[in-house]
C-alpha cells in the first residue's frame, strides 16, 4: 500500500512538474509599445494564436519603461517590440546586461495631434492652427513621459522645433510645462482611453492610434515630422525563443504586414541592425522575401 501510495504521490508530482512548461512552451509574451495596443490585443495576437496554436501574452507600457524593466531584472519576455531603434540599442552590449544582439525595423507611424471630437475645442481645431488651439486656457492636453516612452520625447522635441518655427519662445512652456509635468504626462497605455472619455481635450498621438480607433487628428508642418519607428527582437534570455521566432515570423509575414497597414502602421521594408548571424534563419527567410 505504501508503495502504491508513493508511486501515486510521484506521477502526480510529476505532471505537476510538467504543466508549467508546457504552459511556458505554449506561450510567447511580447512585450510592446504601448502605441500597438488595440493592434496587438485585437488583431495580431489572435491571428497568431489561429494560426499556429500557441498562446498570445501581451504586455503593454513605454519602451524606455519596460527596457528598464529588463535591464533591472523586474520583467521577463520572449519577444520586445519597440517604438525607437535607441531603445534597443541600450539594451545591447555587455555594460548593458546583453539582452538584445539584433533588431528589425519594420515600421513607422507620424506623430499626431488627436483631439475629441465632443470637446469644446473640437471646432478651434478645424479653424486654427493646432499651436493656437493648445494655447487656449482650460485645455486639456495629455501626453507620455518622455523618459519612459519615446512618444514623449518626441513630444518635447516637436514642440521645440514647432517654437522655433512659429517664432513663439514660450510656446513649450506655454503648452506642455515643464517635461515631467503632472498634469499632462499619462502612462502610454491608458492615454487613448482618457482621452476617448472626454478626460482629454488632446493629446499627442502616432497615426497608428488614431487611424485605428477614429481619433479626429491632425498633422504637423514637415518641418516638425517625427514619427514612431517600430522595432522588434528577440530577447537573448527569452524563455520561449522557438515560440518567439514563430512570432517574428508571423509579424513579419504577408499575412502579419497586412494586419499592420489595416490598422493605420506604415510597413517598411524589414531592415537588420546589429549582429545579423544571430538573426533565426526562419526570421532571416522573412526578411528577405519581404524586400
Amino acid at each position: 500500500m505504501i508503495r502504491k501510495l508513493l508511486a501515486s504521490l510521484t506521477v502526480v508530482a510529476g505532471v505537476v512538474a510538467a504543466t508549467p512548461s508546457f504552459a511556458q512552451d505554449s506561450t510567447v509574451n511580447v512585450l510592446y509599445a504601448g502605441s500597438l495596443v488595440n493592434l496587438m490585443e485585437r488583431s495580431v495576437g489572435p491571428a497568431f494564436e489561429k494560426a499556429t496554436g500557441l498562446q498570445f501574452r501581451g504586455y503593454a507600457a513605454g519602451s524606455n519603461k519596460i527596457a528598464n524593466e529588463i535591464k533591472g531584472k523586474l520583467r521577463r519576455g520572449d519577444v520586445f517590440i519597440s517604438a525607437s531603434p535607441k531603445v534597443n540599442q541600450s539594451l545591447m552590449g555587455a555594460e548593458n546586461g546583453d539582452h538584445v544582439s539584433w533588431y528589425v525595423n519594420f515600421a513607422e507611424s507620424p506623430l499626431m495631434i488627436g483631439y475629441n471630437p465632443k470637446s469644446k475645442f473640437a471646432a478651434d481645431f478645424k479653424t486654427k492652427r493646432w499651436d493656437q488651439v493648445l494655447q487656449e486656457p482650460g485645455i486639456r492636453i495629455g501626453r507620455t513621459d518622455p523618459k519612459l516612452d519615446p512618444k514623449g520625447a518626441f513630444t518635447v522635441e516637436m514642440m521645440t522645433r514647432a517654437a522655433e518655427l512659429y517664432h513663439q519662445p514660450d510656446l513649450v512652456e506655454k503648452t506642455l510645462g515643464a517635461p515631467d509635468n503632472p498634469a499632462q504626462v499619462l502612462p502610454e497605455e491608458t492615454l487613448v482611453g482618457r482621452l476617448q472619455s472626454g478626460q482629454l481635450d488632446a493629446g499627442f498621438f502616432y497615426s497608428t492610434e488614431t487611424s485605428d480607433l477614429k481619433i479626429p487628428a491632425l498633422q504637423p508642418a514637415p518641418e516638425l515630422k517625427a514619427k514612431a519607428s517600430y522595432t522588434l527582437t528577440i530577447l537573448n534570455d527569452a524563455p520561449n525563443s522557438t515560440g518567439a521566432v514563430r512570432f517574428v515570423d508571423f509579424l513579419l509575414s504577408a499575412e502579419g504586414r497586412a494586419l499592420l497597414k489595416a490598422h493605420g502602421v506604415d510597413v517598411i521594408k524589414p531592415a537588420v541592425t546589429g549582429n545579423g548571424q544571430a538573426v533565426p534563419p526562419s526570421v532571416q527567410a522573412v526578411i528577405d522575401a519581404a524586400q
